[in-house]
């Protein structure tokens, strides 16, 4: 077997994991191939543990770990590997200690049963715990589990209760344009074009708060996203690249916002190519908790209920939709990733993204049109 450098090992191997560290596998004396309960810091430290772990079957010392190893040890180590973004891991390791360590964390690993997950998953929704919660608990479960059995140290899944992976959520609404207009009027003026651009264009919160002026070509008429910012509450306000290569993109808006984002450039931006493209009321970074006071007035003002700010997405969306674009075309648009696609930029054709964007300037002018 090879170790992470490419050399030939007598016994076990060594690989660099996407954390930085080092896992040590081994094959044990009843021909099954095993990990490590814990990763290292080093491949130095990797090593030594597999010296000690041939000497220990040599010698005729060596345990089966399958009979001793809990859930609680198998998951801290499990975690600690994954190559998370900053609110990714926030969410799972959230899941984690708060539903499914309570648990499973002194179960010794190959002992939990599908009874077992099934009685865990009813007690989550019996306590009160809200579905999407569990959902998101029960997907990182299975993912422990799914790595275990790649480990050898569990045969089958214990996971395995149809349906629980997937989150049922109501289809959310999209707003009218004449609606979008009447929240983009109830907000304060250094909000307007945000409110605008995200019903139109479709771009996130977190991607338009971290707009800088240098992203925006209004001869062209496009955005350029090519970072978001995040927030946990571990580490705070976060600038990040997209989660997904597709994130990046360029972005064409509607001829009809070109004169108000100007305007906006130079009365609410800050100076310089680098500065942020939208601020909060008092300068700064747009956060999302400050902005959510905001929201709430102005959806009361416009005479909506229940909208969500990212239901301006989904509305950006399905204008971009009406407008003939292609599945592909709307993934690439909204920035989203397929399986195939995760790591690959995908650009539209400048013309083809300017032709979505003017079927949406047209339904803006008849809306318009309307009013007037």
């Amino acid at each position: 077997m090879a170790n992470s450098k490419g050399k030939r090992r007598r016994f076990g191997s060594v690989r660099r994991l996407p954390s930085g560290r080092f896992q040590a596998r081994y094959p044990g004396p009843d021909g099954l191939l095993r990990s490590a309960p814990e990763t290292f810091p080093t491949q130095t430290d990797a090593d030594r543990w597999l010296v000690r772990k041939e000497a220990e079957i040599i010698e005729g010392r060596w345990q089966n770990p399958d009979e001793t190893i809990t859930f609680g040890a198998y998951a801290d180590s499990w975690f600690t590997e994954r190559d998370y973004a900053a609110t990714t891991r926030e969410r799972n390791g959230s899941a984690l200690r708060l539903h499914i360590l309570p648990t499973f964390s002194d179960v010794v690993l190959r002992e939990i049963t599908t009874p077992q997950v099934r009685r865990w998953r009813a007690d989550l929704l019996s306590s009160g715990v809200g579905e999407p919660t569990v959902v998101k608990s029960y997907q990182v479960l299975r993912a422990i589990m799914n790595t275990a059995v790649d480990d050898g140290l569990i045969q089958r899944n214990p996971c395995r209760i149809k349906g629980a992976g997937a989150a049922k959520t109501a289809e959310r609404p999209f707003l009218e344009v004449q609606e979008v207009f009447r929240l983009a009027e109830a907000v304060p003026a250094h909000f307007r074009v945000f409110i605008l651009l995200a019903a139109f264009t479709g771009l996130r919160f977190g991607e338009l708060a971290a707009l800088q002026r240098r992203d925006v070509d209004l001869e062209r008429r496009t955005i350029s996203v090519r970072r978001a910012i995040a927030e946990t509450r571990t580490d705070g306000l976060l600038v990040k690249a997209p989660k997904s290569a597709a994130g990046v993109r360029t972005v064409a808006f509607p001829v009809s916002l070109t004169v108000e984002l100007a305007s906006h450039l130079d009365t609410h931006s800050e100076a310089g190519r680098t500065g942020l493209v939208f601020t909060g009321s008092r300068g700064g970074t747009l956060r999302r908790n400050n902005f959510r006071r905001v929201w709430l007035r102005a959806i009361d003002a416009a005479g909506l209920e229940d909208v969500h700010f990212h239901d301006l997405r989904h509305t950006g969306n399905t204008l971009a939709a009406t407008g003939g674009a292609t599945t592909r075309e709307l993934m690439q648009r909204m920035g989203h990733s397929s399986v195939r696609a995760a790591l690959v930029y995908q650009h539209l054709v400048n013309g083809r993204d300017h032709e979505i964007a003017d079927h949406v300037d047209r339904q803006i002018k008849k809306a318009q049109d309307r009013d007037g």
